[in-house]
């Protein structure tokens, strides 16, 4: 199979790792993180910056920043007018223009992916419900899903408290969105059951955004008091952007 999908970072490993399970190596990964790791990257991205993702917020985050002359995100609690760069899509929008060249945007969930398959040696994509028809295009623009260049949507989910990985609507419906433009785009593509189920199911929902506001995601940010996030998270195909992770930071394709 040519187009999988899957979840989360231990997926991406195992597809582009020295001995994928059963199949060639994966050459592009598409990391789906809607709420809100990959959503803000796209937003970052159009205003100028290359975001580098980092696994953790720590104090090697300071130091990994401090390495690449970037500006560290913060989380959202964090955020003052001295400093309005975080996480939060919308804060990084209201921000004061230019935003910083470089940006640190640590996330355990997207950033992980994005780093186990850059590991791999994959080219890694980052897509949300704001450029799921631009990625499809750029994926059918350089043969991505087809037989000599293997790809996989791996979507981000969230974490339960033992930290094991807990499914997320939001992502599994921006990855649907992504795959149902490619096939749309490329119909000769062979998707695996399990990519064809994830494009059926954003083909068949009828209000994304509704959704994206009331899946458990969605309502965790409005009872953190973001609401403003899902706002901007379902803006579906308002961007034309799309970050592809180059030496280590996600900036806009050529």
């Amino acid at each position: 199979m040519t187009v999988s999908f899957g979840w989360g970072p231990a997926e991406a490993r195992a597809l582009t790792g020295p001995e994928p399970a059963g199949a060639a190596r994966t050459a592009c990964v598409v990391v789906v993180d809607v709420l809100s790791f990959t959503t803000t990257v796209g937003v970052a991205v159009e205003a100028g910056s290359a975001v580098h993702p980092y696994r953790r917020r720590d104090a090697s985050a300071e130091t990994y920043a401090r390495e690449k002359d970037a500006v560290l995100a913060v989380g959202r609690r964090a955020v003052t007018p001295e400093h309005p760069y975080s996480l939060s899509p919308a804060a990084l929008r209201a921000a004061p223009a230019p935003l910083p060249a470089r940006l640190v945007l640590p996330s355990p969930n997207g950033s992980t992916i994005s780093a186990e398959a850059a590991a791999g040696d994959a080219t890694v994509i980052a897509a949300s419900l704001r450029n799921p028809t631009a990625v499809a295009r750029r994926l059918a623009a350089h043969g991505y899903g087809t037989a000599g260049r293997p790809l996989a949507v791996v979507a981000a989910g969230e974490r339960w408290p033992d930290g094991s990985l807990r499914p997320a609507l939001e992502d599994l419906l921006g990855a649907g969105a992504v795959l149902a433009a490619l096939r749309a785009a490329c119909p000769d593509l062979t998707l695996t059951p399990e990519a064809t189920a994830a494009a059926t199911l954003w083909t068949a929902t009828k209000d994304p955004v509704a959704a994206l506001h009331g899946c458990a995601s969605g309502r965790e940010l409005y009872a953190y008091g973001c609401p403003q996030d899902v706002e901007v998270a379902a803006e579906i195909d308002a961007s034309t952007t799309v970050p592809v992770l180059v030496d280590g930071a996600f900036q806009e394709a050529p």
